[in-house]
């Protein structure tokens, strides 16, 4: 991470020459510009940078979208201000003499936050948990595939018949990680020397699938380190001629890609989770027990910011280490919620989000869920022991991004939560997304009916 003063040091010395200035959209990809340092700390610094509102309703092609109220085309399509957070600035080690830093979206005229920013939501939750005594700590675990061969050649091939880097099942496979240390020593390296502290990675149940893991922290500066993660393994993967996908669902045959979202709240700097009440096998505090039964309670409602494309929900199959249905349960990773850690370690770990998911919505969600469950003095129900794959009685995640944007648009909690505003930009983009879906003709449709309807 860098200060003010050590930015200017390094410019002028040489050794920066660029400040990349960005935010997140929709999907949680970085947006935003490069900047000559010197010009960033004349005049960056002080007045931000601007970019164009359309970002904000753009599909993943960078199509502008119609229909939304907040940037359109009747409205001419103008600026938004982006506000450099300092404390976000970092040297960006996979990049040639750069720096980074992330920034929150304001309105040009009245410098207010934009509120349908994925920051902004963030920001507004944390300030409600702020109001409690609270800070939410976070930590997101991603999965990923990667192939040989270059993003540009598998753009070309279609995206199919890809060479994953390893030809056997991985899952913490030392001889199978070996072959990808070039890569993934690099990726440990430049994140450390980046401001993004590295815990471990390892080889996943998939062909050619691993796990990167990074420390926790509080909840935005978390959403931030998962940002620059995802900027910089891909930016990595290109420069070794390598394809890299974050997809939730990269083949029928293979395992999904997961982003598990572990939380806590602390207050006083303390565990607030920690205590001596039981909770089925658990001990901890009523907190905790109010906390893990609103994420029980809120969790249909708020699904499209926890799997938010359609492809998000081909991820959740049986005995695939994805859940399917919605229950609590004691390190058991076939339910959708995981109770780990003692005392001060004590957590939930939401094991529903996909390695698609924007964390900045995925995190608001998850807060403003279990905060709704300590105001209201919720308790979860029975802690599950056993197969949640072979339950029938429990409630399932949904099947689809239709399903589950219904059950968020018509929630009259949700828009308490989080506004009419951002629901109706979030359900206009979410429907988007699954028109977008029901229009495509896929490659299963005609192997299927080519030769024999």
């Amino acid at each position: 991470m860098l200060t003010r003063s050590e930015l200017a040091e390094r410019v002028e010395a040489g050794a920066l020459e660029t400040v990349v200035v960005a935010f997140t959209d929709h999907y949680g990809r970085l947006m935003g510009k490069r900047f000559d340092a010197r010009f960033f700390l004349a005049e960056v610094l002080a007045h931000g940078a601007h970019a164009c509102d359309y970002l904000l309703t753009v599909d993943v092609e960078m199509n502008p979208v119609p229909g939304y109220a907040f940037a359109n085309w009747e409205r001419g399509y103008g600026d938004f201000h982006l506000v450099p957070d300092l404390a976000t600035l970092r040297v960006a080690s996979w990049l040639e003499r750069t720096a980074l830093v992330l920034c929150d979206v304001h309105d040009v005229e009245t410098h207010a936050p934009v509120a349908v920013a994925p920051r902004t939501i963030l920001r507004r939750q944390l300030a409600r948990a702020a109001e409690l005594g609270f800070t939410a700590l976070c930590a997101s675990e991603l999965e990923y595939y990667l192939y040989r061969g270059t993003q540009r050649q598998a753009l070309e091939r279609g995206f199919r018949g890809l060479e994953p880097v390893g030809h056997t099942l991985e899952d913490y496979d030392l001889r199978q990680g070996a072959r990808t240390e070039p890569f993934h020593a690099a990726a440990r390296r430049h994140l450390a020397a980046s401001g993004v502290p590295v815990e471990s990675s390892k080889g996943e149940w998939g062909l050619g699938q691993h796990e990167l893991n990074v420390r926790y922290t509080e909840a935005l500066a978390m959403a931030d380190r998962h940002a620059v993660f995802k900027q910089c393994l891909k930016e990595l993967a290109d420069q070794q001629g390598l394809a890299l996908t974050f997809m939730a669902k990269v083949a029928a045959e293979q395992a999904g890609s997961s982003c598990h979202v572990h939380m806590s709240l602390a207050r006083a700097g303390e565990s607030a989770f920690a205590g001596d009440e039981p909770c089925g096998p658990v001990r901890g505090s009523a907190i905790f027990r109010h906390f893990l039964a609103g994420w029980l309670a809120r969790a249909p409602d708020l699904m499209p910011f926890l799997a938010p494309t359609v492809n998000s929900y081909k991820r959740f199959q049986s005995a695939s280490w994805a859940p399917t249905r919605l229950a609590w349960s004691h390190d058991n990773r076939t339910a959708g919620f995981r109770v780990v850690g003692v005392d001060q370690s004590l957590r939930v770990e939401c094991r529903i989000p996909g390695a698609d998911a924007n964390p900045y919505l995925a995190f608001a969600a998850l807060l403003a869920a279990g905060l709704d469950g300590i105001e209201r003095g919720l308790e979860p129900p029975p802690c599950f022991a056993g197969d949640v794959y072979a339950s029938r009685e429990l409630p399932r995640v949904p099947g689809s991004l239709r399903d589950a944007l219904a059950g968020f648009e018509q929630s009259a909690w949700v828009r308490q939560t989080f506004g009419d505003e951002v629901v109706g930009h979030y359900a206009h983009f979410f429907r988007s997304e699954w028109e977008a879906w029901e229009k495509a003709v896929t490659d299963w449709e005609r192997q299927r009916y080519f030769e024999r309807i």
